[in-house]
């Protein structure tokens, strides 16, 4: 029995699993993609043990078939054919042979009975939102996330469920983003998960910028995002979240409001002339100016000087100027919301139409 499909209608859905699979595996059937055609559908399946995708196959053929491939070298093939091309794959021994027009390639396969699946348990809570409006929500907060801390719940984004609303938030001890939505129906019980950093960058991969919906299905070890392309599950992080209400600041004493392209540009200039190690600018309020300076080991210096309606008592304060760029980039409005406190309490960036995304920042002492 064989596989007979179409380049363009196998490359989308193997492009999905390939993402999931690691190059470098310590069990090499994890390498592998899992091709399943039963009933009339098809279906692929790649996992690293910790996520699981199953993408669906719009157009597949009759009869059962049920084989191992390495996941790449088939997509690299795929990607290599004609875009009319037409593919069929065969199990030969323990070859799979791929064919199209006088193309032929034989790849290794393992046993279908040695590919992994992630086991979820029951699912405790689902809602239902569209594609766009999660993605969103990951956007406006992922980059915040901690790399390889020791404290490992903050390798994850916090996703927290509760009467109509849903929130993300991300850490890494130094900045913290937050930002929340409305659904549709009330959900019954509150629900926080953490999901690790490569289950938040896959499921930004897989989303798409449409009105689709997606269901989500939270278990107590697993998460597991469903629409009509592709299953997505990922193991969740075991821990408890930080209380992050305790982080944002009550209120500010200080609230500047900047345009947020000037805001922008201007730290991103002065940011050329500051340490590669520390990325430190300091800021210099004083009424109706905002000063940025920024210097180096080199003892070369950078300044620039921005207008503001401000016209309070004046402060000094420095800051990881990436930190504030990436915050400031995900505000998609035309004016920005900078509030403080004192040189030694965190900023806040927002939008002065809306409550979420609020972003807060650590100072640093320069």
């Amino acid at each position: 029995m064989q596989i007979t499909i179409t380049r363009e209608d196998l490359l989308k859905p193997l492009g999905y699993v390939t993402g999931v699979v690691e190059r470098r595996q310590t069990l090499p059937v994890l390498s592998y993609v899992l091709l399943r055609q039963q009933g009339g559908e098809m279906a692929l399946t790649g996992t690293d043990l910790e996520i699981e995708i199953i993408a669906k196959v719009s157009k597949a053929g009759a009869g059962n078939v049920e084989m191992t491939l390495p996941a790449r070298k088939l997509f690299d093939i795929c990607r290599a054919l004609p875009a009319d091309a037409e593919i069929t794959i065969k199990k030969e021994g323990e070859k799979a042979i791929v064919k199209s027009g006088k193309s032929r390639f034989a790849l290794t396969t393992v046993a279908v009975a040695d590919f992994p699946s992630v086991q979820a348990s029951q699912w405790e809570q689902a809602l239902t939102l569209s594609q766009k409006a999660l993605r969103k929500l990951l956007e406006q907060t992922h980059f915040c996330m901690a790399q390889q801390d020791v404290r490992y719940y903050l390798n994850g984004l916090l996703l927290e469920v509760s009467n109509k609303k849903i929130r993300a938030v991300a850490t890494d001890g130094h900045r913290m983003a937050v930002t929340e939505m409305g659904l549709d129906k009330d959900v019954k019980g509150d629900k926080q998960v953490i999901v690790p950093r490569k289950g938040v960058q896959e499921m930004l991969r897989l989303l798409g910028d449409t009105d689709d919906p997606v269901e989500l299905e939270f278990g107590t070890n697993h998460l597991r995002a469903r629409t009509g392309e592709f299953i997505f599950t990922s193991k969740l992080i075991d821990g408890r979240y930080p209380d992050y209400n305790k982080v944002i600041p009550a209120k500010q004493s200080k609230k500047i409001m900047l345009n947020r392209d000037l805001f922008r540009e201007t730290l991103g200039r002065v940011a050329i002339l500051s340490s590669e190690k520390y990325r430190g600018v300091r800021l210099s309020l004083s009424s109706k100016a905002l000063r940025f300076t920024a210097h180096n080991p080199e003892q070369e210096e950078a300044q620039e000087e921005i207008s503001t309606d401000y016209s309070g008592e004046g402060m000094e304060i420095g800051f990881n100027v990436n930190y504030m760029i990436e915050a400031i980039s995900a505000l998609h409005t035309d004016q920005v919301e900078f509030g403080l406190n004192d040189p030694n309490s965190s900023c806040t960036l927002a939008s002065p139409d809306t409550a979420y995304p609020q972003y807060v920042i650590m100072p640093m002492r320069l």
